[in-house]
């Protein structure tokens, strides 16, 4: 039996992570304001897959494996950290544009637009360390089976997850057009999301929270 804490707690991290800028949303809406809606949505199924990898192997006990060889967590932060800091600085450096600029991008196929969602949700360090360190933290040994809470909770995450980035692939063309015609907007739209990146690696570098074997 999951208490509704831990189920409103994990949407609620969940909810914020998802609305913040990250290499999905950024790969999301790069790729439907440049290939179109379905396009969107095939690289979103891909990032579903990629959210169900991390659930499996949450549920088969790798948290575990992290808790007891604490420098894996450790260099899986500091990788995630270099990421983040990567987009952050291809957004603000001299000549980066914003994910909701029209860009001319050769039009992937099907093939390709899914396995480039999946690839980028793992490699998402956002995703990692939410399901590595923070759903083990709402998971109670003595209200049940483990494997199912963790199953349920990442449920929840996933539910949300994709939710929000759906209606992310729907507006983006929207977004992005709106955009268009206000290129100071558009430039603190950028800015915006280079400053959060940069935070975000910094405080995923930071971070002193260890992942709890569940």
């Amino acid at each position: 039996m999951i208490e509704t804490t831990a189920v409103l707690g994990v949407a609620a991290a969940a909810l914020g992570m998802v609305l913040t800028p990250g290499p999905n949303m950024m790969y999301l809406v790069s790729r439907t304001v440049s290939q179109g809606r379905r396009a969107g949505m095939v690289s979103l199924s891909g990032v579903a897959v990629g959210f169900a990898v991390y659930l499996a192997a949450a549920t088969a006990g790798i948290t575990a494996v992290f808790a007891m060889v604490p420098a894996l967590y450790l260099a899986l932060k500091l990788a995630g950290a270099a990421y983040l800091g990567w987009l952050a600085w291809k957004v603000l450096r001299p000549g980066g544009v914003s994910a909701f600029t029209p860009t001319e991008l050769p039009a992937d196929p099907t093939r390709r637009l899914f396995t480039m969602g999946l690839v980028t949700n793992l490699l998402n360090p956002k995703i990692a360390i939410m399901y590595m360190a923070l759903i083990p933290q709402f998971v109670a040994p003595d209200h049940g089976q483990v494997w199912l809470q963790s199953l349920a909770l990442g449920a929840v995450q996933i539910v949300i997850a994709l939710t929000v980035n759906s209606l992310i692939v729907f507006g983006a063309g929207t977004v992005a057009g709106f955009l268009a015609g206000r290129p100071l907007w558009l430039r603190a739209q950028r800015y915006v999301t280079g400053s959060v990146l940069g935070a975000m690696a910094a405080l995923v570098a930071t971070d002193k929270a260890r992942p709890v074997a569940a």
